[in-house]
């Protein structure tokens, strides 16, 4: 395994960490022996960072992880995320001490803002008596060393996030589908701060084969989670990039990547982000996603369809979109919305596209495509 600088903390971080948000199921809940296993046999592989949240698996998760680190508490550091929004410091606390019953674990390396945006950082959490107030107390009872934030924001609010200076570490997404996040990534290092990646394979688009995307990095690698990982642990300034892995499978296939002493050289890196903003201006063409064409009054879900198709056509991710696809228009299905196949060409969306894009007949190659 191999280890980096966790900001300025003076800790050294496994490149690879483990999220515990997918572990294992069975009838609904944890398969709580199977995920143990799982999460300890990276432990053995050398992981040293283990993720999880309140909310994860109905606090099914914080329950697993505690009883995982059984053994482990010494060489492992844990962070959990509180998603508290009221304005009641009191509440957060309920929270917090609720999460620290069930991780049973002495205490909490890293603490999360959970999914946090800046509005909500300045408006509700800080100010007398609020969650930031109270977060600080529990700071100075020893509860937890080290307070951090997760956030999906803009990043021009992820970089107002780091700049109070009220934080160590932060969790935001990268992959190679989504590098809106490089320039905040950068300034968090520049900073002092830890940077933690969730999402580095894409949220599981990039578990699905994609021969585009392993032939981007120019040297041999046996998977797309592969290629995926690499891309990320490949910027300098990523300390850690967090992986959900439910099997024994995963964990050893993603430790051996992250255990990789050759990382992607600078020529290299700099070749794969060349292509990926080609294929992205490629995606633009086909939809950027703006939403005009929306409602539909047949109800298709336009940009999704949309997004699914680019995902085959242009990153070679067509077991991933097909399964996707399949699932439009199910009972309780997110995002909602019809299939491509269930547009009636009436046209009404067509004059709303800035891209001027024959929504009509690119919906009737998308339900060829993926049907």
């Amino acid at each position: 395994m191999q280890y980096r600088d966790f900001g300025r903390l003076g800790k050294k971080v496994s490149a690879l960490g483990y999220g515990a948000m997918r572990l294992p199921q069975k009838e609904g809940h944890i398969a709580e022996d199977e995920a143990i296993q799982c999460i300890r046999r990276a432990f053995e592989l050398g992981v040293n960072y283990i993720d999880t949240a309140h909310g994860y698996n109905r606090g099914e998760s914080e329950i697993v992880v505690g009883k995982a680190l059984k053994g482990w508490r010494d060489r492992v550091m844990l962070s959990t995320k509180n998603p508290c929004r009221e304005p009641s410091g009191d509440a957060w606390r309920r929270i917090f001490d609720l999460s620290f019953r069930r991780l049973d674990a002495g205490r909490i390396d890293f603490l999360h803002f959970h999914f946090l945006r800046y509005d909500e950082f300045t408006n509700i959490l800080s100010g007398p008596g609020r969650g930031l107030e109270m977060a600080r107390k529990v700071q100075a009872e020893g509860l937890f060393k080290h307070l951090c934030f997760s956030s999906h924001d803009k990043p021009e609010n992820i970089a107002k996030l780091i700049n109070t200076g009220e934080f160590a570490a932060m969790t935001v997404q990268y992959n190679l589908l989504d590098r809106r996040n490089e320039e905040v990534i950068a300034l968090a290092r520049e900073k002092g701060l830890g940077v933690i990646i969730m999402g580095p394979v894409g949220g599981g688009r990039l578990v699905a084969p994609s021969e585009p995307l392993q032939r981007m990095l120019n040297r041999a690698v046996k998977s797309t989670p592969e290629a995926a990982l690499r891309f990320v642990l490949s910027n300098p300034h990523v300390s850690v990039a967090i992986s959900g892995m439910n099997s024994l499978q995963q964990v050893e296939e993603n430790c051996a990547t992250a255990s990789d002493k050759s990382p992607l050289t600078a020529s290299e890196r700099e070749r794969v982000q060349q292509l990926l903003s080609k294929n992205q201006e490629l995606a633009k063409l086909y939809c950027t996603g703006c939403n005009y064409c929306m409602p539909c009054p047949n109800k298709v879900n336009i940009p999704e369809n949309f997004r699914l198709m680019n995902l085959h056509r242009v990153w070679g991710l067509t077991a991933y979109a097909k399964a996707h696809y399949a699932r439009l228009g199910a009972p309780n299905a997110r995002p909602e919305g019809l299939k491509a196949c269930d547009c009636k060409a009436c046209g009404e969306c067509e004059p709303k596209c800035p891209q001027k894009i024959p929504i009509v007949k690119q919906l009737e190659e998308t339900a060829k495509a993926l049907a």
